[in-house]
């Protein structure tokens, strides 16, 4: 893989229509593979005019053990998701295949990644932009009580508009702290007029007070073209106790007569593909004939009864291809050191990169200025731990002052309305961020 097919950490089959004639397990092993090797800084100096990100933190993860388990808290805050994977496709079918695999990569960044030391402030806001990719993006911190993030990404030519609101509402179930999404997102495909929208599935994050943290997803995804009226509807299923569903997602697609059209199967951790439903029916009525005839083992995993903790069942087989499905997308693999990176992938170690000349346009509330964030990526743990208490107790005082003052806190890229899709609550990009005018900005840092 080059480093411009880096920005996707996935590989997608349906430009090259690759489909799967066997009958074995689908093989990762030609899965594209970072290059890994470290460099000063994590960064490069750029070649033929085009600029190398870093591909390393500052410094290694520091321990947890040091944090409160509510500092490590699974939240989802900021959308670091690939933008561009199905703005090239002409059929509606298979634009509604590539939503669908583009709604599952996007969570399937977030396994093993457990950590969130830092909750954005009020007023916070991120950038991208990727010229050679074609798109930009701006996120603002619309709200602290509830935590709301709005985000909107565009396509520098004109092909698309993604945007949406990020707003878990947090259960605690004793061992486990679960997730559930609120906010919608939109996918706008402008050159073939096609409009889709989704909610995120459940997450789950377990052993939030002993034992090693997992995450898991579930719950029912639905994927609404407005356009067509086509619907795919997506499962992404609990593990159970036995664990035989871990990370497996089945679903399919329909158009607005209820008739299915295919069926999409795989893992969120892995793969989607995409198969005829008639085989798909046929293979399954096969497996089933094939159950029934083996010998049911009794015995119980270890660790299920009598431990504190929730252990991860073990993954003990990929996915099992159906004769003549097609790949929708695969996910790459991340680099050696992510383990002591967060688990980040090499698109996720540049998102905070602070590039030459990048701080005189950004805003001055981008979180890359934040002091505490970069003090922490910086490997200056005590210096991080001041900065956060700082920025928390000036946050907390600029409330009061403006409750003093009977004032409320004015947004400033994003309002509250309705979507026009859903007719649904929801914040709306205002424009005029890229102008850079930023003399009316809070000073939240």
């Amino acid at each position: 893989m080059n480093n411009d097919d880096e920005f996707y950490d996935a590989v997608t089959g349906l430009d090259s229509d690759e489909s799967y004639e066997g009958a074995s397990e689908a093989s990762f092993k030609d899965a594209g593979v970072y290059d890994v090797t470290p460099r000063s800084n994590g960064s490069t100096s750029p070649e033929n005019g085009i600029r190398k990100r870093r591909t390393t933190l500052p410094a290694p993860m520091f321990s947890r053990n040091n944090f409160s388990v509510f500092g490590i808290m699974y939240i989802v805050t900021w959308i670091t998701t690939r933008l561009c994977v199905c703005v090239c496709l002409t059929p509606p079918l298979r634009s509604s295949q590539a939503v669908a695999a583009f709604a599952v990569s996007a969570v399937a960044s977030q396994w093993d990644r457990t950590g969130k030391p830092f909750n954005p402030l009020l007023g916070e806001t991120y950038e991208l932009t990727r010229e050679d990719q074609g798109y930009r993006l701006i996120s603002e911190q619309v709200s602290h009580h509830p935590p709301v993030s709005a985000f909107h990404a565009e396509s520098l030519v004109g092909d698309f508009v993604f945007h949406g609101s990020i707003y878990p509402k947090l259960k605690f179930w004793g061992k486990s702290v679960e997730a559930e999404p609120k906010g919608t997102i939109t996918l706008e495909l402008l050159k073939h007029g096609e409009v889709y929208t989704w909610t995120n599935p459940f997450c789950c994050v377990h052993n939030v007070i002993l034992g090693k943290l997992w995450i898991e997803q579930y719950g029912t995804v639905e994927i609404l073209n407005h356009s067509t009226g086509d619907k795919c509807v997506l499962n992404f299923k609990p593990c159970g106790m036995f664990g035989k569903e871990l990370h497996r997602v089945e679903g399919y697609i329909q158009d607005k007569s209820k008739n299915k059209l295919c069926v999409i199967y795989g893992k969120w951790t892995e793969c989607m593909w995409s198969v005829d439903p008639q085989t798909y029916e046929s293979n399954k009525k096969a497996e089933k004939k094939a159950d029934s005839k083996k010998q049911k083992s009794p015995e119980e995993p270890e660790g299920v009864d009598g431990d504190d903790a929730d252990n991860m069942p073990e993954v003990l087989e990929t996915v099992a291809v159906i004769p003549g499905s097609t790949l929708l997308w695969r996910i790459s693999s991340r680099p050696q050191h992510s383990a002591q990176m967060y688990n980040f992938t090499n698109f996720a170690m540049s998102l905070n990169e602070l590039e030459p000349g990048m701080q005189a346009t950004l805003a001055p509330t981008d979180c890359r200025l934040r002091p505490d964030i970069r003090a922490m990526e910086n490997g200056d743990m005590d210096q991080a731990s001041r900065e956060k208490a700082r920025l928390e107790e000036k946050q907390r005082s600029a409330r009061k002052d403006r409750s003093k003052d009977e004032e409320e806190w004015s947004t400033r890229w994003f309002q509250s309305g309705t979507n026009p899709y859903t007719s649904s609550q929801d914040w709306l990009y205002k424009g005029g961020y890229f102008d850079r005018k930023y003399s009316d900005l809070p000073d939240i840092y």
